[in-house]
């Protein structure tokens, strides 16, 4: 009998970390061998807050913007974001939109993701707004009233709870991650954000 093999992508859609990742998570999620499967799973890295957020902490992820922008070319933000917005560190609501979007058409999940990722790192919007993230849904196709029905749930909230307690039980706390399961048994797979290649020789060193 084959061992169960899945590689699950650990991730926030306000991490600014997988936003520069996101090039490289999809050349490697193309090239992963047929017998590995792949999901992902919501590490959530922010509650719900109605409060403005810290002007110290504001300028620490301005910081690590321009930390990524060195460290892996090609990436961009939008720093008007800091001017227009009043930012919040609230993520839950970005993570339960992903959710929702998943439950109405799983095939539209990534492409959640991507509008989120879009809409705050290159057009100055906060996906903290429950109107934004219901905006980006329907620009998807996602039908409004469904994704607001499917996004207050209680089942919707539930599962991204399950999704943190799955991700700390195999030992993730920080985003992205890549986590490869073999048969019951969980492997971290460093990260090279630069180098698909890199990360598919590690993966094929542990499930050989």
């Amino acid at each position: 009998m084959s061992l169960k093999r899945q590689l699950y992508y650990i991730h926030d859609p306000m991490c600014s970390w997988c936003w520069a990742f996101r090039p490289t998570l999809h050349r490697l999620l193309n090239n992963l061998p047929s017998e590995i499967s792949s999901r992902y799973l919501l590490g959530g890295l922010a509650p719900d807050s109605d409060l403005p957020m810290d002007v110290n902490l504001r300028r620490k992820i301005e910081g690590t913007w321009k930390t990524i922008q060195s460290k892996i070319p090609g990436t961009d933000f939008n720093y008007d974001f800091w001017r227009k917005n009043t930012p919040r560190r609230s993520t839950y609501p970005a993570c339960r939109s992903v959710i929702a979007v998943r439950e109405i058409d799983s095939s539209k999940e990534d492409e959640m993701i991507y509008a989120i990722q879009q809409a705050y790192y290159l057009n100055a919007m906060s996906p903290s707004d429950y109107h934004t993230l219901e905006n980006l849904a329907m620009k998807i196709g996602i039908n409004g009233s469904q994704f607001s029905k499917v996004f207050r749930s209680d089942v919707t909230a539930n599962q991204l709870h399950k999704e943190i307690g799955q991700c700390r039980t195999m030992g993730v706390y920080s985003f992205p991650s890549l986590v490869l399961e073999i048969d019951g048994s969980y492997w971290p797979i460093p990260i090279d954000y630069n180098d698909a290649n890199t990360i598919l020789e590690s993966i094929f060193n542990i499930s050989s």
